[in-house]
């Protein structure tokens, strides 16, 4: 005789039902009660579920004197999952005759199934057999939530913890920290490994719409991973609507999604992307994707990567903001270094000049005059160097698009290797558009070039927007000359707003 108990059973009268049984004769299910509460504690302390199924499974063949009993759970979606086994090999045939199955339910959910088959005596399962089975059944289901419980505890504190040293990797101080671009690859590293994921990605705002990705960790091939740089989300694709009004996406098959246009996806099955957002702005997205036929993405583990998501764009905000301050501190104390070169050194040196100029014209030897005028000439020069490393002390961010006065600066710096002497008449910033910008650096180039040539002499560079050029227009002039004869000096002049350049040489 087959017995089974559906899930829809009542079993909250469970202990009323089983003391029924009490008066039975010895040997019954009064005789098995002290064995089955003891079991009952046994099970409840243990927290691997193994153990505890293995020993309800032994538990049910010594109370109920049947041959075989198994516990069957079914795996995520709902297929065949673990079976553990007690009188039986695995995969061997049950003793023929009677049998006895109670479902195994955790929070109402049937998880699984409690099976017993062949009664020693060749008797069928009685009903204290069955009731029996069913305290059992009931304390597997207790073992396996508490499992769960315990499994998503340890779960969620790995999550917490990664989210936790993300923060204090993208905050570490200034020694230790690196780059913005490392930052991002911190957050797609820790998210992959916490996600159990074979790509972890972290992907920002393209130029021309949509996202793209610029920073990855990944199990995959080398290839994959240059495919991905050059990969990006386009503007129209209903994965970027759905993450720019701040939802997460998910994913239990990318390359099959029709969500999903992007030629990467054809290497993941399960996959999460996530929103990057902070005080209602969306940042970027977090991609995790796991190898096409790897165990879905669980309902915990997709609330635990989003709260991971908005824990990193919280830290990526606090990067930007602490990167910010600090430059910040720099851009002042560099204002505060070229306030005191043009407020105290210049003024000092300029008076030296004064004072030098004075005693020139007082003295009574030529031989004294020149060495004064070549002193004061000296004086000079060296406050317009001072002066040019004022203007360096004070240029912008290396992010902002630099001014005219910052790339003659650099040009000439590279081209020479050195520090040439550099001096701008008038507002070059304001006065020179950039087309007339990029002819003056080109022309700059070629003058450093010649006069460069083959040693680099001590170069003096005038560019002038004060110019008056010969037909009477406005104009700036570019010149470029060394001290000794052997370099003639080399002029290039350009109306200011005009169309065409002159260039002069010797």
């Amino acid at each position: 005789m087959r017995c089974a108990l559906k899930p829809s059973d009542p079993a909250g009268d469970l202990p009323e039902r089983t003391a029924q049984y009490l008066p039975a004769p010895a040997g019954g299910p009064v005789s098995g009660l002290p064995q089955l509460w003891e079991e009952s504690g046994a099970v409840g302390s243990d927290h691997d579920p193994g153990r505890a199924l293995d020993r309800i499974a032994a538990a049910a063949v010594s109370l109920t004197g049947a041959h075989h009993a198994a516990v069957a759970l079914h795996a995520d979606g709902g297929g065949p999952g673990e079976l553990i086994t007690h009188g039986v090999s695995p995969g061997a045939e049950p003793p023929a005759g009677a049998s006895l199955e109670v479902p195994i339910q955790v929070e109402g959910e049937v998880c699984g199934t409690l099976y017993l088959a062949g009664k020693g005596d060749g008797a069928d399962f009685s009903d204290g057999d069955l009731h029996l089975v069913r305290v059992l059944a009931a304390e597997a289901g207790l073992a396996l939530s508490n499992a769960r419980m315990h499994a998503a505890a340890r779960q969620r504190r790995r999550w917490i913890e990664g989210a936790a040293s993300v923060t204090t990797a993208l905050l570490a101080g200034p020694e230790t920290r690196s780059t913005a671009t490392h930052a991002l690859t911190v957050v797609a590293e820790q998210g992959r490994e916490l996600a159990e994921a074979a790509t972890g990605a972290v992907l920002l705002p393209h130029a021309e719409g949509g996202m793209e990705v610029v920073a990855i960790s990944t199990v995959l091939s080398e290839e994959v991973r240059t495919e991905a740089f050059r990969g990006w989300i386009p503007p129209t694709s209903p994965v970027l609507h759905q993450l720019h009004a701040g939802l997460a996406v998910f994913s239990d098959d990318f390359a099959a999604d029709p969500r999903s246009v992007s030629p990467l996806s054809r290497h993941y099955g399960p996959t999460m992307l996530l929103p990057l957002r902070s005080n209602g702005r969306v940042l970027g997205a977090l991609a995790l994707c796991r190898m096409s036929g790897d165990r879905r993405f669980s309902h915990t583990e997709r609330t635990l990567g989003t709260q991971f998501a908005a824990q990193a764009a919280v830290a990526l905000v606090l990067v930007d903001r602490h990167r910010d301050r600090e430059r910040l501190a720099v851009f002042e104390d560099r204002d505060r270094i070229a306030r005191d070169l043009h407020d105290l050194v210049i003024q000092r040196l300029f008076a030296t000049g004064m004072l030098l100029e004075t005693a020139r014209r007082k003295a009574l030897l030529p031989e004294v005059r020149e060495g004064l005028g070549e002193a004061i000439d000296e004086l000079d020069a060296t406050i317009q160097e001072i002066r040019t490393a004022i203007i360096a002390l004070q240029q912008g961010p290396s992010e902002a698009p630099p001014g005219l006065r910052t790339r003659v600066l650099r040009a000439a710096g590279a081209a020479l290797g050195g520090r040439p002497s550099v001096q701008f008449v008038g507002p070059v910033d304001a006065r020179v558009d950039e087309r007339t910008g990029r002819e003056l650096l080109a022309a700059l180039d070629q003058a450093l070039t010649s006069v460069g040539a083959p040693s680099p002499p001590r170069v003096s560079v005038v560019v002038d927007t004060t110019a008056t050029l010969p037909d009477g227009t406005p104009g700036v002039r570019l010149t470029v000359r060394s001290p000794d004869s052997s370099h003639p000096p080399v002029t290039w002049e350009h109306p200011l707003g005009g169309h065409s350049a002159r260039e002069s040489g010797g």
